[in-house]
């Protein structure tokens, strides 16, 4: 009998256990949780299909949501901000509740340099936002635009003050008819070369615009090469320099007849004035898978290796010394390399120091009004 009231009392306590158990877990999963800021429905949903780089930030510095933009510009990392100095800008708005805007470079170790602008403001009592425009492109362009002023401004002080000292010694050597003709065709020449610079500014500043091409159509690469040849015909001839073509005839490439001649002119002109007297500049056709290639091959002074990657920035001259003989402006070669960019082609150069150059320009070859379409029936069995 006692074993079994000993039995019964067992399990009443067991029971006990665990139902005390039971009601203390139910009491522990209804313990009020520490409520944490959420992004209002509004906020979230623009931020979702936001293109510009946004942020919400709670209270303790933690980045509730951001744009895709956001992380793409590195601002985010898992759920801080990267950037310290925007840190701190969250931080005082968050203080004071007022709207600060300004600009920010955010700099990481092997990444270059962005230039950004930032809008900060509070979003509710516990929230912060913040906007982030990447400016870097718009900085870039500014300070390219920058030294193209100075550039041209310094290139046209040139042409324009000889002009003037030119017409003072034609002025005080008015009574000596040998010197008036010496400075007056002395006048012409740098007239002629100021109205070229002028022409150039204006052909590059009408690439560098990126419009797309209007109304591309079939350019007959025959007729641009004659006309390229014809151009430099005279600055040949005057140091018996012989140009040569050759190549695949009757070629077409699709695009803008004048930009195209443009380049290819711009490339022989600056195969002749940089060739010795009594060489010989070639200029060639052929095509590649689908697009043409335009070889000039000269017997120039060539390009030394660490300057190859420069010779198409604006106004940059391999031998600066040279550039005043050779009548160069030093933006052929800009208006070739933007040419060929906003046809989707290309340009290359191959040169050593000594013995000349090649530069190539790639175009799209024209093969119809729809030349995908040819170019699969030509494919067919």
């Amino acid at each position: 009998m006692q074993a079994f009231l000993a039995a019964v009392i067992g399990a009443v306590v067991a029971g006990g256990a665990v139902l005390a158990w039971a009601v203390s877990d139910r009491q522990q999963h209804q313990l009020p949780v520490h409520e944490e800021p959420v992004v209002p429905a509004g906020v979230a949903t623009v931020l979702s299909v936001l293109r510009s780089s946004a942020v919400v930030v709670d209270d303790a510095d933690v980045v509730l949501k951001a744009s895709a933009p956001a992380y793409a510009l590195g601002l985010v990392r898992g759920t801080r901000l990267v950037a310290d100095d925007l840190a701190e800008l969250v931080r005082q708005v968050r203080r004071d509740g007022q709207i600060r805007e300004t600009e920010l470079v955010m700099s990481r170790p092997g990444v270059p340099s962005r230039h950004v602008t930032a809008r900060v403001a509070p979003l509710g009592s516990r929230l912060v936002l913040a906007l982030v425009e990447d400016r870097t492109r718009e900085r870039r362009v500014e300070a390219v635009r920058r030294d193209f002023v100075a550039n041209v401004s310094h290139e046209l002080k040139t042409p324009v003050g000889a002009i003037r000292l030119l017409a003072e010694a034609m002025h005080d050597a008015s009574e000596d008819p040998e010197a008036v003709k010496r400075f007056a065709d002395r006048m012409h020449i740098e007239s002629d070369r100021l109205a070229q610079l002028v022409q150039q500014i204006i052909e590059l500043s009408r690439l560098q615009a990126d419009d797309p091409l209007e109304t591309p159509a079939a350019v007959a690469l025959d007729d641009v090469i004659a006309v390229a040849v014809d151009t430099s015909a005279i600055d040949a001839g005057s140091k018996r320099i012989e140009i040569l073509t050759g190549g695949t005839p009757g070629l077409q490439v699709y695009g803008n007849e004048e930009q195209v001649t443009a380049a290819v002119s711009n490339l022989v002109a600056n195969a002749v004035s940089y060739s010795e007297s009594d060489s010989t500049v070639l200029v060639t056709t052929k095509v590649d898978e689908g697009s043409v290639e335009i070889s000039v091959v000269d017997q120039g002074i060539g390009i030394p290796s660490d300057e190859i990657d420069r010779i198409f920035e604006r106004f940059y001259r391999v031998d600066p010394a040279r550039h005043r003989s050779t009548g160069g402006t030093g933006l052929g070669l800009s208006i070739v390399k933007h040419v060929a960019a906003t046809h989707g082609g290309e340009v290359r150069v191959w040169s050593v120091e000594g013995q000349g150059s090649t530069f190539t320009l790639t175009l799209p070859q024209y093969f119809g009004a729809t030349p995908r379409e040819d170019t699969k029936q030509e494919d067919r069995p």
